[in-house]
């Protein structure tokens, strides 16, 4: 992936170094990973998973006296550094794409953290991998998931990356459009709302992919098949049957493999916001 021309976020919030605080308690503000991980944990570790979900507060966290960031050089830096130069990518792309739709752009705010952090949609909790919580317009991303992207998950390279963070976008640009308004967020089956909010996602990561492309040429020889190895990895059925050894459709919230592969596929093709109208289509 060609990063050479991709200029870093400012809209950003570095939490790293700040600590972490208790309990196994999440918020899922809308974000790609974070349900199916929960559900994923919770399978594994025999619990319910309502004890995962059991909400703390935006006012949880930090006190005077935990440790801030003290500066200092970190070992995840360059993960950092490309996490931002995907935001500002993404900034580049979706403002001209949505002042054409006659849509007003704001960005969302990159919140890199380590273990759990505050959020206006409860604690965050790198165990749901990186999310979006609509209430802040923020994208959460403990850099740590990219090295359980590339080891647990199987979906290596810096392109299955930058989808992971292009998904995340993709949701901020359905807050900005009113998608998350208009549609039952939380709901759970083959056929819900949830699933065609995170299957618009992923069409979006593809918009993204192929502006960014045209603008920064950022694509090289195996990137889309990393970003498709990343969408095949986070589908429903594919975590189901490592986790249980069965699938349940109705238990989806995210798409199959399948599924998020094709609509990564056809917003990278088309480029076109209106090509990724998962609400009115008939197949998935």
């Amino acid at each position: 992936m060609r990063l050479d021309d991709l200029r870093p976020t400012e809209n950003v919030d570095d939490r790293r170094g700040r600590g972490g605080f208790g309990g196994p308690r999440l918020a899922v503000g809308g974000g790609g990973l974070g349900l199916v991980a929960i559900l994923v944990i919770s399978w594994l570790a025999g619990v319910d998973p309502m004890q995962f979900l059991a909400g703390g507060g935006p006012d949880a966290g930090y006190g005077p006296a935990q440790m801030q960031n003290s500066g200092a050089p970190r070992a995840d830096d360059d993960e950092y550094r490309f996490a931002r130069q995907i935001v500002g990518s993404a900034e580049d792309v979706w403002s001209p794409i949505l002042r054409g739709e006659g849509a007003s752009f704001s960005p969302a705010t990159l919140t890199t953290y380590d273990r759990t952090t505050p959020t206006s949609c409860g604690t965050g909790s790198s165990s749901a991998g990186p999310f979006y919580c609509p209430a802040d317009g923020r994208i959460y991303l403990d850099l740590s998931f990219f090295d359980e992207l590339r080891d647990r998950f199987g979906a290596p390279g810096e392109f299955a990356r930058a989808y992971v963070i292009a998904h995340e976008y993709g949701h901020h640009i359905q807050n900005l459009l009113g998608v998350m308004d208009r549609h039952a967020q939380g709901s759970r089956g083959a056929d819900s709302d949830s699933v065609r909010t995170e299957l618009q996602a992923d069409c979006y990561a593809g918009v993204w992919a192929n502006h960014a492309d045209q603008q920064f040429q950022i694509l090289q020889t195996g990137d889309v098949e990393q970003g498709l190895a990343a969408a095949s990895a986070v589908g429903d059925d594919t975590l189901e049957q490592q986790a249980q050894g069965y699938v349940v459709p109705d238990s989806f919230t995210h798409g199959t493999s399948a599924q998020r592969m094709r609509w990564f596929q056809q917003g990278l093709r088309s480029g076109d916001l209106k090509a990724c109208d998962t609400f009115a289509a008939a197949r998935l």
